[in-house]
């Protein structure tokens, strides 16, 4: 079973979060998310237990207990959805909400035009 392990300390390393989960039973995987840019955790990570029952007892145990001074969230990880967490937003469309955009109101162009208003000034 693929078990989703969130709000992990930002200092836990991989090894960590393996020999946690190993007090209750075979872990196959244990993999800590980095972001790919600065390599720093991302604060979850999943492991991957082949027994279902350790697999159980392992998400009752961690979920909701501190570690390392943070409550984790752990339960059964879900697949994704395609397109990621990314999928959905919505919106976007008109951004602005000015209609036509630029400056074509009434034909003229815009600017000013002043200057010969009322006949000549002298």
């Amino acid at each position: 079973m693929n078990i989703y392990v969130g709000n992990l300390p930002r200092e836990t390393s991989q090894q960590e979060l393996q020999t946690a989960f190993e007090a209750f039973g075979q872990v196959s995987t244990a993999v800590v998310i980095k972001d790919k840019y600065t390599g720093q955790s991302k604060g979850f990570g999943f492991v991957d237990m082949p027994d279902q029952e350790q697999a159980q007892a392992a998400i009752s145990n961690f979920n909701g207990k501190n570690f390392n001074g943070r409550p984790l969230t752990v339960n059964e990880a879900r697949p994704r959805t395609e397109g990621g967490p990314r999928s959905g937003g919505g919106g976007g469309g008109s951004r602005g909400g000015f209609g036509g955009g630029g400056y074509s109101g009434g034909g003229s162009g815009g600017g000013y035009r002043g200057g010969n208003k009322g006949g000549n000034r002298w």
